[in-house]
């Protein structure tokens, strides 16, 4: 089961048009990364719950096939004054959605968040569930102090068995630093906990009812990359290590044409006349004019343009981002509507005292 409702309001505005797990990384949406880890361990009967622009998602993945996989989803929403408008069911509530219209979750379920790439060894983290006969598993990970108040916070014995939950508890409060990384392993039993109809959520309602009921619910911790992109700033920072090459099997694509630098088909580069500092890639159908300068690590999407004179440095171009000539984009993610610089804070187009001039590169 993918959690893929959603709205992903904290990373807006990148989710203004797309729904979060369909961020690009490496010009491939984050949910794309999960599927095919997934995959990688067998794991071949995939539901995804879905709500807020849910056909980009359907449309992209469809059946699921190309990654060798069996995909359904699960449309959360109402009708309201004649119009059928999203509403999620929250995280468990989705999972009694599915359960009451078909009875999908009939053994041992990998319930994971969609808007993460990990690495776990998913094999390891079923084995030991099983072995310890739990009814409900949580994979967490040590996290810094002062960064407990942006998780849920498990409080576990030497044993692993959680014996409390905190949901996003102030560092004063918190009385852990182990977090929930939002993948859990659930034996059908769980469901029977969580109400027919009605909006409910892992983290802060089921989980207090499996430690209050005293229930074989335990903690995993493990060594594994868990790349969060819960807030503007993580998604920035996330791109800068990709693109530097600091995670694993995530490669550039493209063809390098000089070290560090990759290109797409049909670019249109005057080499000669440009300054560009990897680690860059530039995206099918972009163009960068002579006296521009980019400086690394840098992401350009599918028909962007960089005009004469003008310098992008350590940022990342959505598809059709042009930059205006004299103008300079520095650590910022930029569509050809809004700019977001590292902080999460957004410019749009027309505010024309921020003084930079970008647009769209089709016209």
């Amino acid at each position: 089961m993918i959690l893929a409702a959603g709205q992903g309001t904290r990373v807006r505005p990148l989710t203004k048009g797309m729904p979060k797990p369909m961020v690009p990384i490496l010009g491939k949406p984050v949910l794309e990364y999960l599927i095919e880890h997934l995959a990688r361990h067998n794991v071949r009967e995939i539901m995804i719950n879905v709500a807020h622009h849910h056909w980009k998602i359907e449309n992209y993945f469809g059946d699921g096939q190309r990654w060798g996989v069996e995909i359904g989803y699960s449309y959360e929403g109402v009708r309201e004054h004649g119009e059928i408008v999203p509403k999620p069911l929250g995280s468990a509530g989705g999972m009694r959605h599915i359960q009451d219209f078909s009875g999908f979750f009939d053994e041992t379920t990998l319930v994971i968040c969609g808007d993460a790439i990990v690495d776990l060894d998913i094999t390891a983290a079923l084995a030991e569930h099983h072995a310890k006969k739990a009814m409900a598993s949580v994979v967490t990970l040590e996290v810094p102090r002062d960064q407990v108040k942006n998780y849920g916070i498990v409080v576990a014995d030497t044993d692993g068995k959680v014996r409390s939950f905190q949901e996003k508890p102030s560092p004063e409060e918190a009385r852990s630093t182990l977090a929930s990384t939002g993948i859990y392993i659930f034996e059908p039993a769980v469901l029977e906990l969580v109400p027919h109809g009605q909006e409910f959520d892992i983290g802060s309602q089921l989980f207090p009812l499996l430690v209050d009921q005293g229930l074989p619910f335990y903690a995993q911790s493990r060594p594994f990359h868990w790349i969060d992109i819960g807030r503007v700033s993580d998604y920035w920072t996330v791109l800068q290590r990709v693109l530097a090459g600091e995670i694993a099997d995530m490669r550039m694509p493209g063809k390098e044409v000089r070290p560090g630098v990759w290109v797409g088909l049909n670019t249109n580069v005057d080499w000669d006349k440009v300054d560009i500092q990897g680690p860059v890639y530039i995206g099918s159908g972009s163009c960068i004019e002579a006296g521009a300068k980019i400086e690394g690590p840098a992401w350009l999407g599918r028909g962007c343009r960089l005009r004469s004179g003008s310098k992008l440095v350590r940022s990342v171009l959505f598809d059709y981002t042009r930059l205006n000539t004299g103008n300079e984009f520095f650590e910022v993610i930029a569509s050809p509507l809004y700019v977001v610089d590292r902080h999460g804070q957004t410019t749009y187009q027309g505010e024309e005292t921020k003084g930079v001039r970008w647009g769209d590169a089709r016209a």
